[in-house]
């Protein structure tokens, strides 16, 4: 049985929370994304201000990138220059920390950037699977979806230089 939109708004969390096709869950991923980024912005103390910054340009992108699914494009090539720019920003300033697998810990907001480099995968893969379903969208959304998941790991070694914690070494015995 197919939900329908009930009478009672407050019974009514998202115009498309019923649909049954993987645009809604691409959706609620890009939301869920955007709070995260909004926990890591209230937990940056002093000495990140580029950080912050970056974050406070990102947030605006990232709803960007929700919309452009259903709607019109709203991730352009310059998103991914900027973004790019960024990523080889913070990549320099740590140059050398990490030299292979590491595991996903650290001070706040370590860990939350980490479930930010997380959920951006999981965007990228639900656009994996929009695609697959038949939904048109435009070349430029995953290319800034996965650029944006490495970006998150950069900040997470740029903070941990920047606070003088170690990275911890993942060795895996599984390759």
């Amino acid at each position: 049985m197919r939900r329908k939109k009930p009478e009672d708004l407050r019974e009514w969390c998202y115009p498309f929370i019923f649909e049954t096709r993987l645009t809604c869950d691409y959706e609620i991923l890009t939301d869920e994304l955007c709070c995260h980024i909004g926990v890591v912005l209230s937990q940056l103390g002093e000495g990140f201000d580029d950080i912050r910054a970056d974050l406070e340009r990102l947030q605006p992108l990232i709803y960007n990138l929700n919309g452009s699914v259903r709607g019109k494009n709203g991730i352009f090539e310059q998103d991914i220059d900027w973004l790019k720019q960024r990523y080889t920003y913070y990549q320099q300033a740590s140059e050398g920390r990490v030299t292979g697998f590491v595991l996903p810990r650290g001070p706040a907001p370590v860990p939350q950037l980490h479930l930010c480099r997380c959920t951006g995968k999981k965007i990228v893969r639900m656009l994996v699977r929009l695609e697959e379903e038949g939904r048109k969208f435009d070349e430029l959304l995953p290319r800034f979806a996965n650029v944006l998941a490495n970006f998150f790991f950069v900040l997470t070694v740029a903070i941990k230089d920047r606070l003088g914690t170690e990275e911890v070494p993942y060795i895996s015995i599984n390759y």
